[in-house]
């Protein structure tokens, strides 16, 4: 395996375990918690990826994704909005002017069941149409059945395509099995050139836990103990509520400390997510929840 990975660390599950019970009972009041919102909305990546996406239901995903709600002021734009290769060009241009990032799955999403040229070449579509950041999925079967350097290559090769984009590996961590095969996959990604590691593609369930997570989070951490080198994390799939969120901002913090704390580093994959802090947020604001049909969808 390149860079050895042969001595990628065992995964103390129960360890693990006893640590996210501990961030759980984390508790933020007050304008620490509307600090920690307004980060958490401007981390997340707003997410189509549907068949029946169209142009338009892209337009406006890109508008709420800079005013994410117009009635409290002062909310951040989000981070990046992620799409098909196909409509990276007209997100990009509804974008035009904002500090929000175009993202794009490639590579075959979901399954990464397809041949390298061709996963080559759709992410140099996305990357010719615009895209500042492509999301990539691992070939989990090559992985489970021990071609190590299957995946380690085609990372590699990927990553070279994407030019000046930054990278994100998809790890599907629920159908990696353990937490053993995340950490390792973890370092194999994370050597062969990510610039962030994500945990699922939100197709598959269990999608983004906190056990993956940390798990994915120490291994960042070991990374940048032995190069100085800093890799992102994405959590993606299943995170809904402004709570959740809140406690994997604790983790981070935590884990590795206040460098991670930007929408450089670390990043949300959960649209629905987005709704629910604004819902918080104007709580907090007025004394009072305010329906869920106050808030557009996408």
């Amino acid at each position: 395996m390149k860079a050895d990975l042969r001595n990628s660390p065992v995964v103390d599950q129960v360890g693990i375990e006893e640590r996210v019970a501990r961030f759980n009972t984390r508790s933020l009041k007050k304008q620490t918690k509307v600090n920690g919102l307004k980060l958490a909305l401007s981390m997340i990546d707003l997410t189509t990826l549907e068949g029946k996406d169209t142009e338009g239901k892209v337009k406006q995903m890109c508008y709420k994704a800079i005013h994410p709600y117009d009635d409290i002021a002062g909310l951040p734009s989000v981070a990046a909005v992620c799409v098909y290769p196909k409509y990276v060009k007209t997100a990009k241009q509804a974008l035009e002017g904002s500090t929000v990032k175009v993202a794009s799955v490639a590579t075959a999403f979901p399954s990464g069941n397809s041949t390298l040229e061709i996963k080559i070449s759709d992410t140099k579509f996305a990357v010719d149409n615009g895209a500042d950041e492509i999301d990539m999925v691992i070939s989990r079967g090559e992985f489970l059945k021990g071609n190590y350097n299957f995946v380690f290559d085609e990372i590699a090769a990927i990553k070279e395509a994407c030019g000046k984009a930054r990278l994100k590996v998809i790890l599907e961590t629920g159908e990696l099995s353990t937490l053993d095969n995340v950490r390792y996959a973890s370092d194999i990604a994370i050597h062969a050139g990510a610039d962030f590691i994500k945990t699922s593609t939100g197709k598959i369930q269990p999608a983004a836990t906190m056990p993956v997570t940390l798990v994915m989070l120490e291994a960042i951490k070991d990374y940048y103990f032995k190069t100085g080198i800093m890799i992102g994390m994405k959590p993606a799939g299943g995170i809904s509520t402004a709570k959740s969120s809140l406690q994997y901002l604790v983790m981070v913090y935590e884990t590795l400390g206040p460098k991670w704390m930007s929408n450089q580093w670390f990043r949300f994959g959960a649209s629905s997510l987005a709704n629910d802090i604004i819902l918080q947020l104007a709580k907090e604001k007025n004394g009072v929840y305010f329906s869920k049909d106050y808030i557009s969808i996408d």
